[in-house]
């Protein structure tokens, strides 16, 4: 019977593509793509689209992140597999196969989904507050296989200004380890390594393509693996980064005019969501705004609208139109102009931002922080010398802070972003496909399932 390998190369494009032999040779005896994306075009969002074929009004993931109404919270990167709805497309694939078994390696949203097989990065967070690299498995004996043969998972090199290709290479082989020894049907892996430098520095820059270039050095020995074992490779990517050069700080315009509100401890300000009249949950080029009374939308639009950098507001026609009405998506959804991209800022003075500002703290920001992946670029040698210090800390077992990310330095710093559909197909997303049988010039990516559906057939 036939296998997949799905790789969801992030931030794969034909620019990127143009260094990358290797990868490109999956659709010599096959075909390559366009592919469409999402709004907003976000890991999350993408993927769930791409494993239900819906859209976000569908699925309900309308970005990377949102604010819970019934928590009160705004929450990323929450890893319940609960939280996409739809048919899944192994589910759909077990209704014409029968036991048909799935890896899924790192993509997102893959704790508690009914597959065979789950790896996701996963810290051990220690009642004193430290947090240890490791990573999530199903069955927890997959746990100690991997690491015995890989070691632990290298967590500080898949995000914050440490993330880099050992990452990428760590997944490359856990993919490579589980199809080898449990030979399932299907499987998904996620390479996030082309998110880094193309955010640090843009498209446009040389790093960008070595980073290409090295990426595709460490998929060739997993892909040797999928031709050897006859199994059919897609590879996709579910947006492509765009160079941008303005940080634009909604919150901070929603809270000059009185919307947004803050609580003070210990001298920090904290987003007040509970008693804001409304505020913004920013992810990359696309920020979802939440309003807690009707009567003030068209007060929040008018002045969303007016602020440099914000290109479009989408009101719930907008939402409509784009696939993104859902009840977890703001009263109002503002799209970047193609250069600019949203902070989460909130604060008016950098000496009241909270302490967790300064850390790579994916969880407790209420809205993403590209300026993670840079070690303070108003002062990196002193930056450097915090994160040595926090360093052996830890290694005497001593709780510490690893307080290494710029405020507004580091958001200046930014030079790639995303979330936007495309405007051209050189920075768009592609697709690659190992099997001919399924060839035509462009998937949209709610076609995805299908395509995935069709190959599992043979």
């Amino acid at each position: 019977m036939t296998s997949l390998l799905v790789l969801d190369v992030v931030g794969l494009t034909p620019r990127l593509l143009a260094h990358m032999p290797r990868l490109q040779a999956v659709a010599q005896g096959g075909f390559r793509a366009e592919l469409g994306t999402v709004l907003p075009a976000v890991t999350c969002s993408a993927q769930s689209t791409f494993l239900t074929g819906e859209l976000p009004a569908g699925h309900g993931v309308v970005g990377n992140g949102w604010y819970f109404r019934d928590l009160g919270e705004v929450l990323l990167w929450r890893q319940h597999n609960a939280l996409v709805g739809g048919e899944k497309v192994w589910q759909a694939a077990r209704r014409e196969r029968p036991g048909l078994t799935v890896a899924n390696v790192c993509w997102w949203y893959a704790m508690g989904a009914d597959v065979d097989w789950t790896v996701t990065p996963r810290p051990i967070y220690r009642a004193d507050g430290r947090k240890d690299p490791d990573c999530y498995t199903d069955p927890p004996e997959l746990h100690d296989e991997l690491t015995t043969a890989l070691g632990t998972f290298p967590l500080f090199t898949y995000w914050g200004p440490g993330a880099g290709i050992a990452s990428s290479a760590w997944i490359c082989r856990a993919t490579q380890q589980v199809m080898t020894t449990h030979n399932p049907d299907l499987t998904l892996s996620y390479i996030p390594h082309l998110d880094y430098d193309l955010q640090r520095y843009g498209p446009s820059d040389p790093r960008s393509a070595a980073a290409a270039a090295e990426l595709d050095t460490v998929l060739a020995p997993l892909l040797d693996a999928a031709a050897a074992r006859g199994t059919t490779v897609v590879a996709l990517s579910e947006y492509g980064i765009t160079d941008v050069s303005r940080p634009v700080d909604v919150n901070r315009a929603l809270r000059a005019e009185g919307f947004l509100r803050v609580h003070t401890q210990d001298g920090m300000e904290y987003l007040d969501p509970w008693t804001s009249r409304a505020f913004a949950v920013a992810d990359h080029q696309v920020a979802h705004v939440y309003v807690a009374d009707p009567a003030d939308v068209p007060a929040v639009a008018k002045l969303c609208a007016s602020i440099r950098g914000v290109g479009e507001v989408l009101d719930d026609e907008g939402k409509r139109a784009h696939g993104l009405d859902h009840a977890r998506s703001g009263e109002l959804v503002l799209l970047a102009e193609r250069d600019a991209w949203f902070t989460y800022y909130y604060w008016l003075d950098d000496d009241r931002a909270p302490d967790f500002a300064h850390l790579v703290e994916i969880h407790r920001k209420p809205g993403y922080d590209p300026a993670e992946l840079f070690f303070d670029p108003a002062d990196p040698a002193a930056a450097k010398r915090r994160a040595g210090v926090a360093l052996l800390r830890k290694k005497l077992g001593m709780r510490y802070l690893m307080s290494v990310v710029g405020l507004d330095a580091g958001a200046r710093a930014v030079r790639g972003s995303h979330g936007l559909l495309p405007d051209g197909t050189a920075d768009a997303p592609v697709l690659l496909c190992s099997d001919p049988s399924a060839a035509r010039d462009r998937f949209e990516a709610t076609d995805v399932k299908d395509l995935i559906l069709r190959l599992l057939r043979g």
